[in-house]
């Protein structure tokens, strides 16, 4: 990707070193955030699904990566949830990324990436006449408080609806990486895909979903999270394509490392690779070969209508 000469986003929040306060707890997925569990030792890993049971959530969750129709239509932000006040953002150092240290490339990646993706949605919003609220991006370490509760960074990157801020420990590339997700635009797509979320929080998307899964039955509510999750994967190769027009960000290959991240964190994948079995009715983000297809689907078109995955699965939101 040619991301170097690109501009770095403000919308950029450094509470890496930090405490994120208060005791350790799993929160309910609120639209964001999965955890892969991998890269984690065999006794902590037992620890923290033990945990996790105890507190009543799913031990499978803890192999998953990135939670969170009809026609999406660009509008008014979702109802605003009370924030939790965060710590006061470091400096930005001159010509770096907002609290980023001077020749930190991950952190310099991830607010040009940041910074693409505002720059392409706030146009797509432009012709929809609307403007686009971007997300801020957090990077942490270890654990971190959002108004989504405490979250480890065993969950991977997440989107939180309540405050609007996507979250990431960038430890977790180099479990992609382990995963077979190398490259520079497998680590965009990982952003792009949880922008995605932002934008179905802000479409109203998120909120219909959610009162949908409360009065569905388990299964239910997994499929919709799936369709969430596909339609998140849409709207990263969406992303992608403009900025590819606008920018020239892609090289030669890139596409081919998006695709290979996005099979890799495949529910079939993980469920293989954690030595479970494959149980279709337990995904809640979509196999390979339909995360694969869908980011390919918004690469290809640029269209929002194209990633309607509600309405092409007969659901009505």
């Amino acid at each position: 990707m040619r991301w170097k000469t690109s501009r770095r986003s403000k919308n950029v929040e450094d509470r890496r070193g930090r405490r994120g306060g208060g005791g350790f707890r799993f929160p309910f997925p609120m639209g964001g955030g999965r955890g892969s569990g991998l890269g984690i030792g065999g006794g902590t890993l037992l620890l923290l699904a033990l945990g996790f049971v105890l507190l009543g959530g799913d031990p499978l969750s803890l192999l998953r990566m990135f939670t969170g129709g009809g026609p999406v239509v660009i509008g008014p932000s979702a109802p605003h949830t009370r924030q939790i006040p965060q710590p006061v953002p470091r400096s930005t150092p001159a010509g770096g990324a907002p609290g980023s240290k001077a020749g930190d490339e991950q952190a310099e990646f991830v607010s040009a990436v940041l910074a693409s993706t505002e720059d392409v949605w706030s146009s797509i919003f432009k012709k929809y006449g609307a403007v686009y609220t971007p997300p801020k991006l957090v990077m942490f370490t270890g654990y971190v408080q959002s108004a989504c509760g405490m979250t480890s960074a065993a969950a991977g990157p997440f989107y939180c609806p309540g405050d609007h801020k996507v979250y990431i420990d960038l430890s977790f590339y180099r479990q992609l990486q382990a995963m077979g997700g190398s490259g520079d635009f497998a680590r965009a797509y990982v952003l792009g895909h949880e922008v995605g979320h932002h934008i179905q929080n802000l479409a109203g998307t998120s909120d219909k979903v959610r009162r949908k899964q409360m009065m569905a039955s388990k299964a239910t509510a997994n499929a919709l999270s799936v369709l969430m999750e596909l339609q998140a994967d849409c709207y990263a190769g969406i992303w992608a394509h403009y900025a590819n027009q606008q920018q020239k960000m892609l090289e030669p290959g890139d596409i081919e490392e998006g695709l290979r991240a996005a099979k890799s964190i495949g529910d079939d994948a993980i469920m293989r690779n954690a030595g479970a079995r494959v149980r279709p009715d337990a995904f809640t983000h979509g196999s390979s070969k339909q995360r694969m297809e869908w980011l390919k689907r918004g690469l290809a078109t640029g269209a929002l209508e194209s990633c309607d995955t509600f309405t092409k699965a007969g659901v009505k939101l």
